[in-house]
């Protein structure tokens, strides 16, 4: 595991070390000392870093889960290519970016591709499984067993935008704030509909509070800006305004709906 300092690192492993205290305390209710074995063995295994260039020199595999900023990941794959061996297979865990756009910060497109988790991820039992033109069949192979080897069901998919989930879920969303725009119904009403008429378990307004206005404006002015005649990639005036505003949903207290902040 590798971040920018030891403090995150720090913080990183007491999460995981919590979270795994609770795994442990369900799986083993009636042997608590089975329990504390699990956890102790888990953590055993996790080695942290806080230089990429270092960590890369020894890893058979890179999973790469850092901002969201085209510039930033191929500055570090660019690095991770220069100190990792021949055969250490990259991937990046981007929700919106190209993977063919990372991996040409690298001399490896064919042991590149892309791991899509969900969050939470100890919880969310998918992940994407990308491949680019140039990704090898031993490297996809690979990458697909890594995912159904941490107990994940996986999928497969071109390097297309926003890959399965996210190429279906964020254009939904931009639907439901224009039907709002047009006056259509409520938020309210449209969040109650979706969930009692299509049975999904949250409406598509309390899904843009949870995953932040800012993070979905930031996804479609992407796609946008690569595919500007594609009319489901365009944002809208109410989500622009929301986010010049600070109304970013859950994380800053408000969205289309109103939180408490803890």
């Amino acid at each position: 595991m590798v971040d920018v300092s030891e403090e995150v690192l720090k913080k990183s492993q007491a999460n995981i070390e919590k979270s795994l205290m609770r795994v442990a305390k369900k799986k083993f209710a009636d042997k608590p000392e089975e329990g504390q074995t699990f956890t102790k063995e888990v953590l055993s295994r996790i080695s942290v870093n806080s230089d990429p260039a270092q960590a890369a020199k020894s890893a058979d595999l890179v999973v790469e889960a850092i901002v969201e900023n085209i510039d930033i990941k191929q500055k570090l794959f660019k690095t991770l290519d220069e100190n990792a061996p021949q055969h250490t297979i990259f991937a990046s865990n981007t929700s919106s970016l190209p993977i063919k756009d990372i991996a040409k910060a690298t001399q490896r497109l064919d042991r590149f591709g892309g791991l899509h988790f969900f969050n939470p991820v100890p919880v969310m039992k998918l992940v994407e499984v990308i491949r680019i033109p140039e990704t090898s069949d031993d490297t996809f192979k690979s990458l697909v067993a890594f995912g159904q080897a941490v107990g994940k069901t996986t999928v497969e998919c071109k390097d297309t935008p926003g890959f399965v989930v996210n190429r279906l879920l964020v254009p939904y969303m931009a639907e439901a704030i224009r039907m709002l725009e047009r006056g259509d119904a409520t938020a309210k009403d449209i969040d109650v509909a979706m969930k009692l008429g299509a049975g999904y378990p949250m409406g598509p307004f309390e899904l843009s509070d949870y995953v932040g206005l800012d993070t979905m404006k930031f996804i479609l002015d992407g796609w946008s800006k690569n595919f500007p005649d594609q009319p489901l990639f365009k944002s809208s005036p109410l989500l622009d305004k929301m986010v010049e505003n600070g109304k970013l949903g859950m994380k800053s207290g408000e969205g289309f709906y109103t939180y408490n902040k803890k």
